[in-house]
């Protein structure tokens, strides 16, 4: 199989590169995690301007029809440069599900806004109780009139207080967990009866906690069948399990580059410790460590198109499983090889740490997915 990229994905992993190695030094970072929106207005321009927010989307909604491996390319790029903006969340999460399940007349009012850099999205589906399961849906959406009254909350909304329109997912019918009764509602951020309390994360991104009381959506609001969001959830989900893979990736990598420079430089006993034997086999593991979690990820990018849902979902576990085994080895041979400048805040080692841990988490972190593995009867089922 050819694992070599095409001519116009090494040119988009050019651009991308050169754009984040320009307006992405750890400092330019820190600067940009103090704005209002704890992410840069500028930058996300600068997206837009290239064609990032472009990338996923039908070229007949104003997209360029990428595949996964564009996206692949742009959440490597992120995770080595640690990038704060609302990609994932608007265009991977948000972006999914009006792939996957908006009509064309949502597409049409909405995409080219995304693609334009104008809108950003965030789903709201997350909630306190749930944990890792995706059918846990206690907020409500009950029929009124021609529309919709939302009632409940949701949890760890990702970039929710600063973006324009929210994508929740509410129980139309059923019980809190049946497979069944969830719909996608497009909500107004600003709507009456919405309320946000934005935070920061220990990443350093933004969260919040969206609170709906009596919020009224139209069923030209409703995304796809008011009564089977999950299934459009369990695709979107999978594409994102594989973009998150992609990121980790590539913070590992530029850690682990980090971890190398400096056991090259630092002396004590008056030599450079990189010619300790010890610390280069404890540096030679973690490269082990990131191939592994780079050829899973490659693994999850490939079987992310499948149409066997079963078979995709198993893949993506796997890789999540690898994944999360491989930040969290990396990260912590990291900060041990590095001392204590590695805990400190003007130092970028543990920010990747941190944003390692992070992106275990979301989705379920490595325990979940294997669990699931188990569950679904290991990664390569007997024909």
């Amino acid at each position: 199989m050819d694992f070599d990229l095409t001519e116009d994905q090494r040119m988009i992993q050019d651009s991308v590169e050169r754009l984040m190695a320009d307006r992405y030094t750890f400092e330019l970072r820190q600067k940009y995690r103090r704005e209002a929106e704890g992410w840069s207005r500028a930058v996300w321009r600068k997206y837009a301007e290239l064609g990032l927010l472009a990338l996923p989307f039908d070229q007949q909604d104003g997209g360029l029809s990428g595949t996964p491996v564009e996206t692949m390319i742009v959440m490597e790029s992120f995770g080595r440069a640690l990038a704060l903006e609302p990609f994932f969340g608007t265009i991977i999460l948000a972006g999914g599900i009006l792939r996957h399940g908006a009509g064309a007349a949502q597409r049409e009012a909405i995409i080219p806004r995304i693609v334009a850099g104008e809108m950003t999205l965030a789903l709201a589906h997350h909630e306190r109780e749930a944990r890792y399961a995706r059918d846990h849906v206690a907020v409500t959406a009950k029929r009124s009139g021609d529309g919709w009254i939302l009632q409940g909350r949701k949890d760890l909304v990702l970039q929710g207080d600063s973006v324009d329109r929210l994508i929740v997912s509410a129980r139309t019918a059923g019980a809190t967990q049946d497979a069944d009764g969830v719909g996608l509602f497009l909500v107004d951020a600003r709507a009456q009866g919405v309320s946000r309390h934005g935070y920061p994360t220990q990443d350093g991104l933004r969260a919040a906690t969206v609170t709906l009381d009596s919020v009224h959506a139209s069923t030209a609001d409703v995304v796809g069948h008011p009564a089977q969001g999950l299934s459009i959830l369990a695709r979107v989900f999978d594409e994102a399990t594989a973009a998150i893979c992609a990121e980790a990736v590539g913070a590992m990598a530029a850690l682990h580059a980090l971890t190398v420079d400096y056991l090259k430089q630092r002396e004590q006993f008056g030599v450079k410790i990189g010619s300790f034997q010890a610390l280069q086999h404890r540096a030679v593991d973690m490269f082990m460590s990131l191939e592994q979690a780079r050829s899973m990820a490659l693994f999850a990018t490939m079987m992310v198109s499948s149409s066997n849902a079963a078979e995709r979902g198993r893949a993506m576990s796997a890789a999540k499983v690898q994944i999360g085994r491989s930040g969290r080895y990396i990260g912590e041979q990291a900060i041990q090889l590095h001392g204590g400048i590695g805990m400190t805040m003007e130092y970028k080692a543990g920010h990747y740490f941190k944003r390692l841990t992070m992106l275990d988490i979301l989705l379920g972190d490595s325990e979940h997915h294997l669990g699931e593995l188990a569950a679904g009867g290991g990664l390569f089922q007997d024909e």
